[in-house]
């Protein structure tokens, strides 16, 4: 099947700058490696991208009480998932909060099958790591959020051109 969306992410910063990343895999496909991504999913019919970006975060670990942060970067990605093929066209956001427990509050069936949990990172411990990420330009373009220098304007970090 074949979703086209709008989505919205979130790069979630506490305030000693760690970064809130959940493992996940792709429950169908047992030869794809499991991978950290940030929080996030599709925008509803509607909904501005911030608002989207804070309803998926709750829903996807549970951290409610956070501090909305503008667009940073944006991206264009596809990808297959569950036996589905996305066209995603992704507004990400940063936001901080003062920490929090992973507690997934609302998972799709897709979702609970495909996250094996989640972690607060350092953001030196995750740029030297090879574990896989997603965004693929996450380590690219992390370093200056984390230090509180947000871009004028969102950058454009889609990992590959779409035609």
């Amino acid at each position: 099947m074949f979703l086209k969306r709008p989505a919205a992410r979130v790069v979630l910063l506490d305030r000693s700058a760690r970064i809130f990343m959940v493992n996940a895999e792709d429950p169908l496909d047992p030869f794809k490696p499991a991978w950290w991504e940030i929080p996030g999913g599709g925008i509803g019919r509607g909904e501005d991208s911030a608002a989207a970006a804070a309803r998926e975060l709750y829903e996807e670990t549970g951290i409610a009480d956070v501090e909305m942060g503008p667009v940073i970067w944006t991206q264009r990605v596809q990808f297959t998932f569950g036996g589905y093929y996305f066209d995603s066209d992704e507004r990400i956001h940063v936001a901080w909060c003062d920490g929090g427990e992973y507690r997934p509050q609302h998972l799709e069936a897709l979702e609970a099958a495909a996250f094996l949990g989640a972690r607060w990172w350092e953001v030196d411990e995750l740029l030297v790591s090879e574990e896989p990420v997603l965004p693929a330009l996450l380590r690219d373009h992390l370093a200056p959020i984390a230090a509180g220098e947000l871009p004028v304007e969102p950058i454009d970090i889609s990992p590959v051109p779409i035609d």
